[in-house]
């Protein structure tokens, strides 16, 4: 929408009506958004449905791991499934000429300040439920559900018995001793000089509680590979900071600490990586941040490469996708938040002009 329209002023008047309440209850239908306007006009957004060819590669897409089955179940779109969703040629997001605005007013803008509230309210429930999006694209969260359920997803393979039959087989004997020639001898455990000297404690050398935080850490991971069905490879550095920042250890890695808990491996990444993303994004976004200010010129922006500066308050373009607020710190930045998709959203909450 912002890329095809041909009046800024009207994108931030409908930004300024969305945030406002300008709008009624919207209703989300397939191929269609639509509300009631101040004044009682009819305002309707009309998106392009995806083909039946389009929806069965998106549901192989998704039955091809449990993980995203139970992403969408939680209200959660995983950005590898959107990835490969656009892969196999199904663009989830609408683009340019996917979206046709329609409303009773008199404004002859396309779109109108109406139908832009529209959209941007939209848009917000697209963040809180995937399954607006995938409504919008023409099937509902049951449609979808019991299509998944009818696809034969990796973990259903194997076909198993019914329990009844199974626990009529009894318990089946166990295996037999290992061969001779195989021994096997415990390491050899040392009592604790201060404890029990009937119990050999934990063996020298190991430190109960780095055991204690290396359990913890271990069924954290475990925990997210089950709901996700991926684990992201981590560095060395990496991992010493996710541990840091999960158990509270004093690493002496503060700055590092804070961006992994506000954006996890690329809260990291922007912290220490400048790089230069595509004209086609930062254009978006300085259209977002000038549309999201109603009342007042947008303040003045030094930009270089990922990184926009605005007074006292940086923003940092992720390669996820996301702005990241950073303050200035002892000569430094220092992140201050956890990332927005929209950068006037992330400026709004902390500007504080110079002084």
């Amino acid at each position: 929408m912002e890329d095809t329209s041909l009046d800024h002023g009207l994108l931030r008047k409908g930004r300024a009506y969305a945030k406002t309440g300008q709008l009624g209850p919207i209703t989300v239908s397939p191929g269609r958004i639509a509300a009631v306007a101040e004044s009682d006009y009819d305002t309707v957004v009309r998106v392009e449905q995806l083909t039946d060819a389009a929806w069965e590669r998106f549901l192989d897409q998704v039955a091809a791991k449990a993980g995203h089955i139970a992403a969408l179940l939680d209200r959660d779109m995983p950005h590898d499934l959107v990835e490969a969703a656009q892969d196999a040629a199904v663009p989830l997001l609408p683009a340019v000429g996917d979206l046709e605005p329609e409303c009773s007013c008199p404004d002859w803008g396309h779109p109108c300040a109406h139908a832009a509230a529209l959209c941007y309210q939209v848009s917000w429930l697209l963040d809180a439920d995937p399954f607006v999006l995938l409504l919008m694209r023409g099937r509902g969260q049951d449609e979808l559900i019991e299509a998944l359920q009818q696809r034969d997803t990796p973990e259903a393979r194997p076909a198993g018995i019914p329990a009844a039959e199974a626990f009529a087989l009894g318990t089946p004997p166990l295996p037999g001793p290992p061969p001779h020639d195989v021994v096997f001898t415990p390491p050899a455990l040392e009592p604790d000089p201060g404890g029990d000297p009937g119990d050999p404690g934990i063996g020298p050398g190991i430190d109960l509680a780095v055991l204690g935080v290396l359990a913890a850490s271990a069924a954290s991971r475990a925990r997210e590979l089950l709901l996700s069905g991926r684990l992201p490879r981590l560095t060395e550095y990496q991992d010493r900071v996710r541990l840091a920042a999960e158990h509270g250890l004093d690493l002496g890695l503060e700055a590092a600490v804070q961006a992994w808990r506000y954006g996890g491996a690329d809260g990291l990444d922007v912290l220490e990586t400048p790089w230069t993303p595509p004209r086609q994004d930062l254009a978006r976004a300085r259209a977002r941040l000038e549309a999201g200010w109603e009342s007042e010129e947008p303040p003045p922006v030094q930009a270089w490469r990922n990184r926009w500066t605005l007074g006292r308050l940086q923003l940092r373009y992720g390669r996820d996708g996301r702005w990241y607020p950073f303050t200035e710190r002892d000569g430094g930045w220092w992140p201050a938040g956890p990332p927005e998709r929209d950068p006037s959203a992330a400026v709004h909450e902390r500007w504080q002009p110079d002084r």
